[in-house]
């Protein structure tokens, strides 16, 4: 059984940061992709960064490019989402993910993935 455990939600003013942390355990794919969706109320869950753990490949949602930054800590099964300059768009409920290898595209599409965590909320006062 795959599980996976967000931490790090939080108030925060405009312009600030806050590093979000996705632990997970359990049997997973051998080569497998991670991402960090977010859904904010009323709106559809959308895509904002993605990892492939064996090879570091990283993606990004064109309205984080710059400001987000994803990363996996290979020994302590974890994968970072490190967000600066955040603004108040940037409200919502992250969620972290994991599904197999994918490349380009799909890795941004929310049914590519098979386990999910249970959200932790990230508010932006502006």
């Amino acid at each position: 059984q795959v599980q996976l455990v967000e931490s790090g939600g939080g108030l925060v003013q405009a312009g600030g940061s806050l590093r979000l942390s996705c632990a997970h355990s359990g049997r997973t794919f051998s080569t497998h992709a991670m991402g960090w969706f977010r859904q904010a109320p009323g709106k559809e869950r959308e895509f904002v960064a993605g990892i492939i753990w064996s090879l570091g490949n990283t993606y990004y949602a064109d309205s984080v490019k710059g400001r987000f930054t994803i990363a996996r800590d290979n020994a302590k099964n974890t994968v970072y989402l490190q967000m600066n300059s955040l603004k108040a768009d940037d409200t919502a409920v992250y969620y972290c993910a994991i599904g197999p290898y994918c490349s380009g595209y799909v890795c941004s599409e929310h049914s590519w993935y098979d386990y999910w965590g249970q959200g932790t909320q990230v508010a932006v006062s502006s």
